[in-house]
């Protein structure tokens, strides 16, 4: 019988501290008012650097600036396929995540399946989920070739997964930093695929803190702070009296990776602090008075009209995952509220552009 998940930490004085200037910053940047342009640009540079530190820990040889210019299908790097291929399966699968986030999709093991299928991808989101793995995988040091962690047997991981599934479901009176860097040392600590838990455990990390209300606008990386400091990294969740599953891993107090963490988190939710008052004193002026009219769907979709005057409902409902049906009221309820007005208004082709005083946001 496999062992069952049951995490073993204390609240400490440092987790505390940790989590008290998380919630400091949270307040701070939800009701922070940011132009759509600066935000826009704030947040893609979170997911090239999410991307590029992610795949970095993993050995990815590629610069930011190369992973920029792949990205925008405008570069090609002889010999580099692999770690152009993992660049783009993550950055398809931190989008994925973003929508799954925006409509509240619940975390599953057909969503951490599809997000692994996404990260193995050459950066499509349509794929199949990707079954766990049917036999023993180890992790090996990379200089001397030795065993330096042996995860569970195959025939345990769909029970362990579901366990800490239901774990994470459960944890309602536990903070969500805390949920968050549990799921991601059970996910390594299962280690249920051959290739790519290290990506996907990061991953499902940043859903479970998306849905948890800790999305920060999509301004924040972890993954910076893990990568600027890769030994703190594997120390922090190396626990464990040995190297076998059975043998020491599965019941570890896991206190110190849960402070590593949260400590983490502090650090990247204020890195956006910084990051946004540099781009203010560039010259990109707060709109607060209208912005503060807006809820945070409203903020996200001003990015669809930078790009274009006039907008379709299939074009929101794109930008959110949101079904037809879904698309059609949202755009109904903008127009009633005054945030819309539509431009054409048959059935079939209905476009909107934003009402006269928002416009002012856009042009600015």
């Amino acid at each position: 019988m496999p062992i069952q998940f049951s995490p073993d930490y204390t609240i400490t004085a440092k987790i505390a501290k940790s989590l008290m200037r998380i919630e400091a910053v949270r307040e701070r940047v939800l009701h922070l008012p940011v132009t759509p342009t600066v935000l826009a640009s704030l947040r893609e540079t979170a997911r090239l650097y999410t991307t590029h530190y992610s795949t970095m820990i993993e050995g990815n040889r590629l610069a930011p600036e190369q992973i920029e210019s792949i990205l925008k299908h405008e570069g090609h790097f002889p010999g580099r396929q692999r770690d152009e291929r993992e660049v783009k399966g993550y950055y398809a699968a931190l989008a994925k995540l973003e929508q799954w986030a925006a409509t509240g999709t619940q975390v599953s093991e057909k969503i951490v399946q599809t997000l692994h299928g996404i990260v193995m991808s050459d950066g499509r989101t349509r794929v199949k989920p990707t079954p766990y793995r049917d036999g023993q995988n180890v992790i090996r040091d990379a200089t001397t070739g030795a065993i330096v962690y042996m995860p569970p047997e195959a025939n345990d991981v769909p029970s362990l997964m579901r366990a800490m599934l239901k774990w994470v479901h459960d944890a309602q009176d536990i903070p969500c930093p805390i949920v968050a860097g549990i799921a991601h040392y059970q996910f390594a600590t299962i280690h249920p695929y051959y290739d790519g838990n290290g990506r996907t455990a990061r991953l499902l990390t940043t859903l479970i803190l998306h849905l948890g209300g800790y999305d920060l606008k999509g301004l924040y990386s972890l993954e910076e702070y893990y990568a600027r400091n890769l030994g703190a990294y594997y120390e922090a969740i190396s626990i464990g009296e040995s190297h076998n599953y059975y043998m020491g891993r599965a019941d570890a107090d896991i206190t110190e990776w849960v402070e590593y963490f949260v400590e983490g988190m502090a650090v990247a939710f204020e890195n956006v602090l910084k990051r946004m008052a540099e781009a203010e004193s560039q010259g990109s002026a707060d709109q607060s008075t209208l912005l503060r009219q807006l809820d945070p769907r409203q903020r996200r979709a001003l990015s669809l009209f930078q790009q274009s005057e006039v907008v379709t409902s299939k074009q929101i409902g794109e930008l959110f995952g949101f079904k037809p049906r879904t698309s059609a009221q949202i755009c109904k309820d903008w127009v009633e509220s005054g945030f819309l007005e539509v431009v054409d208004p048959s059935n079939r082709a209905r476009k909107y552009k934003l009402s006269e005083p928002y416009e002012e946001l856009i042009a600015q």
